[in-house]
């Protein structure tokens, strides 16, 4: 089961994905967000939730990717109540890839770089078999709900940053409950999109790396989310294919399973806010950066995701010399 979320005359509203060219919308006021919420309150699963306000009149899928009035399939009311955050090194073959931007990776322990000592303790103690703490992760943060752009929207770069570069990654999307309790609503397909070049200049500079706009969906999977998935990531220029590689995810690909991934993200009480949305991206390991590809403006990225329906598309919208500005301090 699928959903995806739209604007209709200003008003967000959510439907299930019957196929590829039709969604029926659900009866609710307040998208995703609001559906998930009474579900919460009744006691009762998402599926559960959808059945009984299911509408009977159906959409055009296509027209609404036409028209551009595809949103993230999960927005909070407040933008500034959703929190993007996200992991890395979680993928079995991310460790090969940050190597390469960094150092070469050697046999003995003490000229591990940071980065393999990172991935070696997620193959070592990632997925623990009992209830016990699994090793911690790499932990970044993206930014707001202003940070995600819509479907077939621009994806923006800003004019400091040194790459602009796609991260197909799956990403898990939670509502943290009245109780303070996270639910997991579900996943979509999301491109994490970083600036490359300065995270290879210095792992220190990761966080800033990653401050940088992001998109999710077009399709929310409801449900089990099963353990292998392969996906493709494609740059396409001028209307050709620039660049293509298949990927892979879930936790038969992953160092981390998901649970102990989001057990060190919500151990935080600051992430355990009543009300508050959260994107947490899950991380990747095939990056076109990582084959030399140097993105231009007017290129689009697509992620498509077996399992997820219709691919994540966005352009990418490099700024002009004259759009770069600085921010003026003023003293009180």
């Amino acid at each position: 089961m699928r959903l995806i979320q739209y604007l209709d005359q200003n008003q967000v509203h959510v439907a299930l994905v019957e196929d590829a060219q039709t969604v029926r919308p659900i009866t609710i006021e307040g998208g995703t967000y609001a559906l998930a919420k009474a579900a919460i309150a009744a006691g009762e699963s998402l599926e559960q939730a959808i059945k009984s306000r299911l509408g009977d009149t159906q959409v055009d899928y296509q027209a609404l990717i036409d028209e551009q009035r595809l949103l993230p399939p999960l927005t909070h009311p407040d933008p500034a109540h959703c929190l993007v955050t996200g992991t890395g090194l979680t993928h079995l073959g991310s460790a090969d890839t940050r190597s390469a931007m960094h150092a070469k990776t050697q046999v003995a322990e003490e000229e591990l770089t940071d980065s393999m000592r990172m991935f070696k303790l997620g193959v070592e103690g990632g997925k623990p078999s009992d209830s016990t703490e699994g090793s911690q992760p790499e932990w970044f943060y993206k930014g707001d709900g202003d940070c995600i752009v819509a479907p077939e929207a621009e994806l923006p770069s800003p004019a400091f940053a040194q790459d602009a570069g796609e991260e197909p990654e799956l990403a898990g999307l939670y509502i943290v409950a009245d109780d303070g309790t996270p639910w997991r609503i579900g996943y979509a397909v999301g491109n994490e999109f970083s600036d490359h070049v300065t995270e290879r200049f210095n792992y220190l500079w990761l966080a800033h790396s990653k401050l940088r706009a992001c998109s999710i969906g077009p399709e929310l999977l409801i449900g089990e989310l099963p353990a292998h998935l392969e996906g493709t990531s494609r740059i396409v220029r001028d209307g050709q294919t620039l660049w293509e590689k298949p990927f892979l995810t879930g936790e038969a690909n992953m160092a981390h399973s998901l649970a102990n991934l989001e057990y060190h993200h919500f151990k935080y009480p600051g992430f355990r806010r009543p009300g508050d949305v959260h994107v947490h991206f899950f991380g990747t390991a095939t990056l076109s950066f990582a084959d030399q590809i140097q993105t231009r403006d007017g290129d689009r990225f697509e992620i498509t995701l077996n399992d997820f329906g219709r691919p994540l598309r966005n352009t990418l919208r490099m700024p002009t010399n004259h759009e770069y500005e600085t921010t003026a301090i003023n003293a009180l």
